[in-house]
């Protein structure tokens, strides 16, 4: 029997990771981490899953790499055919328990539905994802109620080159950018 206790959805809810599939027979399990590194998914000893019939709370027995991706056992999981109903599922962690960042740091999810305005007042949009290209990230903008068009814009998230300003509590990001490109 797994010792998944059923639990109140976390305050703010972030995925931070998948469980893909099935590793040995001992009840171990593929990850796929969203965190940087990927082994950071492993600093939260407990995970949120959100099953049909509501949030569990799994904890982490252990943690390594296997080759290019990771592999877990999670407490009370001790065989494959038990591993077999978690699989698939996103792991799920509570915001307020993400590190505290330096001023002028944030997080992916924080930007994410930020609106962005050009430094002349321009709504182009709001953020729908990111992406890591290598040289720097790249704030995904889709046009949105009110922006200057429906057309999706790709800007280097470049501070102090393109990103000029970020404000979270008034949801939205100054940019130097040119609406037309």
């Amino acid at each position: 029997m797994s010792t998944v206790k059923q639990a109140k959805a976390p305050e703010q809810a972030l995925v931070v990771g998948r469980i893909t599939s099935v590793y040995g027979v001992k009840g171990w399990v593929k990850l796929y981490s969203h965190t940087d590194p990927m082994v950071g998914i492993f600093d939260y000893k407990h995970w949120w899953l959100k099953t049909p019939s509501g949030w569990k709370v799994v904890e982490l027995s252990q943690g390594r790499t296997q080759g290019r991706g990771l592999v877990a056992a999670i407490k009370g999981y001790n065989d494959r055919d038990l591993v077999k109903e978690i699989c698939g599922m996103d792991i799920y962690i509570d915001a307020k328990d993400l590190p505290k960042l330096e001023d002028g740091e944030f997080y992916w999810s924080q930007l994410e539905g930020l609106k962005v305005i050009t430094k002349e007042g321009v709504l182009l949009g709001k953020v729908s994802q990111l992406m890591e290209t290598g040289a720097n990230d790249v704030l995904v903008v889709r046009g949105c109620e009110g922006s200057y068009d429906r057309e999706e814009r790709l800007i280097p998230y470049v501070p102090g080159q393109f990103v000029l300003n970020i404000d979270l509590d008034k949801q939205e990001m100054v940019v130097d950018w040119d609406p037309d490109f």
